[in-house]
């Protein structure tokens, strides 16, 4: 097949292999010649990137949130722990959350106190920027303390408030 080939292109028994690169240039002004996209095809490009634009930030845009509210239940975990060392050393809970940080005024407590019992020195803010709350006794636990955080709408008594009661 090959030799007829060779006869038919009138090169006799030379090899027939062509480069498919040689030969005449189409014109750039040939508008066969010219090879571009649709305006239907980026229509369709786009909206494929659009589609899965909206995938990629329903699947990761609530990860913040849930960070925010482990964050909180950890450092509610903390303050926790902090308060019952607090009670431990001087019998007493603080008035509020500050007291893991400042001396009590009352010598009796004060010769006691083993603080301060956060690591920063202060009582920080809660990943929405709200202060924590602290009652002794507490609402939900009589026998002891509430610590929370009002959660991310920021008001108290609502079903995102994230505290020590929660198990």
């Amino acid at each position: 097949m090959l030799q007829r080939m060779n006869k038919r292109n009138g090169r006799g028994g030379k090899s027939a292999i062509r480069n498919p690169f040689s030969g005449p240039r189409p014109s750039t002004l040939d508008p066969r010649a010219l090879h571009g996209f649709t305006l239907i095809e980026l229509l369709l490009v786009l909206a494929i990137l659009v589609v899965l634009a909206s995938m990629v930030v329903t699947m990761y845009g609530g990860t913040q949130d849930k960070a925010f509210i482990d964050a909180a239940k950890g450092q509610v975990g903390i303050f926790k722990s902090a308060v019952s060392l607090y009670k431990f050393h001087t019998r007493n809970y603080p008035g509020d959350l500050g007291g893991l940080t400042t001396k009590p005024s009352d010598a009796n407590q004060a010769e006691r106190w083993a603080g301060p019992y956060l690591d920063a020195g202060k009582v920080p803010l809660d990943p929405w920027d709200h202060e924590y709350k602290f009652i002794a006794p507490g609402k939900h636990n009589p026998d002891s303390f509430d610590v929370w955080s009002m959660g991310p709408d920021g008001q108290d008594g609502t079903q995102d408030d994230i505290g020590n009661w929660d198990a």
